[in-house]
């Protein structure tokens, strides 16, 4: 009886100290990790939310940048961090893809805790203006007619970018040249120097490129058309009825991380989603917030692992 006594009182003291310091959260610096490089979609929401942070918590809030295995690395960084708040990760829409491609060494549901969803929204379809085609009937048409010729650009093997092409190119019952890279803003310089003809780009960084005229748009992977383009179609309309991918991007942190802590950030995140400049500032880059708990966030991981283990087996694809 001694013996459980003191037990109990060890973990009520543990306990207690955790609430402490979640109380007092935060009282240095907090990391976001991105798990891919500068100058993409999943940098951008990281600096933007990485500011509104810095404003809500009163610590200044950084990203850290760790490219690799198409996003795999930054996650098992973030993943295998003390659950103290400091460190969180960026999660982007490649999460779930990785789950069904990669031989983690974490768990992708149990070893997280999720926090909030920040956004969603498409990728969209663009080629170089060499490219020969307007229109994405015109792009299928051309991959046909020169099988193996026609090259597309992606973020990284096993990313979502790569699995969203290959679920077109399947579709569409065509084949392209798969060039990786490690990042988004890799494959659209590289695509906008003309080294690779298409890509499949999160909004934030590509739009721009559309606009002046460095990239022509084909199409949007959403079921519908984006406020910041309407004269972009969908997928779907322009071509493949059926086809829609979803690019979101939300906040996790490692497992155990305290309640008291992930109601913090997940109430600050909310708050800012509601803000109009927060609003005007996603819907100008394509997107829209997304918000809601932590739970609504976990389900959607869950649901995506499904989605994407279902287009892994239809595809053959492999990381």
């Amino acid at each position: 009886m001694t013996r459980l006594h003191c037990a109990m009182v060890a973990l009520l003291v543990a306990v207690s100290a955790g609430a402490v310091r979640a109380q007092n959260y935060p009282v240095k610096p907090v990391r976001i990790v991105v798990p891919f490089a500068p100058g993409g979609g999943n940098d951008f929401i990281g600096r933007l939310v990485a500011q509104k942070l810095t404003e809500s918590l009163g610590q200044q809030v950084i990203v850290e940048n760790r490219a690799g295995a198409g996003g795999v690395s930054g996650a098992e960084l973030g993943v295998k961090a003390r659950p103290d708040g400091y460190t969180l990760n960026l999660v982007g829409g490649s999460y779930p893809v990785n789950a069904n491609l990669y031989k983690l060494a974490f768990d992708p549901i149990t070893d997280i805790t999720p926090i909030i969803q920040i956004s969603q929204g498409p990728f969209i379809v663009v080629v170089h203006p060499s490219t020969p085609v307007r229109t994405l009937k015109e792009l299928i048409a051309l991959a046909r007619a020169k099988p193996g010729v026609v090259n597309y650009a992606s973020h990284g093997t096993g990313g979502i970018g790569h699995l969203a092409t290959e679920l077109l190119l399947n579709m569409a019952q065509v084949r392209m040249v798969h060039v990786p890279y490690k990042g988004t803003g890799p494959a659209l310089t590289e695509t906008i120097a003309g080294q690779t003809s298409v890509l499949l780009g999160s909004v934030a960084p590509t739009l721009p490129q559309v606009k002046t005229g460095r990239l022509r748009a084909l199409a949007v992977t959403t079921k519908d058309r984006i406020s910041a383009a309407p004269d972009i179609p969908t997928v779907a309309e322009a071509a493949l009825p059926g086809y829609e991918v979803v690019l979101w991007h939300g906040l996790a942190g490692p497992k155990n991380l305290p309640q008291a802590i992930v109601d913090r950030i997940n109430g600050d995140v909310n708050k800012s989603l509601r803000s109009p400049e927060m609003v005007d500032r996603l819907a100008a880059d394509g997107v829209s917030p997304a918000g809601g708990s932590a739970d609504k966030f976990m389900a959607q991981i869950k649901r995506d692992i499904e989605v994407w283990r279902k287009v892994v087996q239809l595809t053959g694809a492999k990381a």
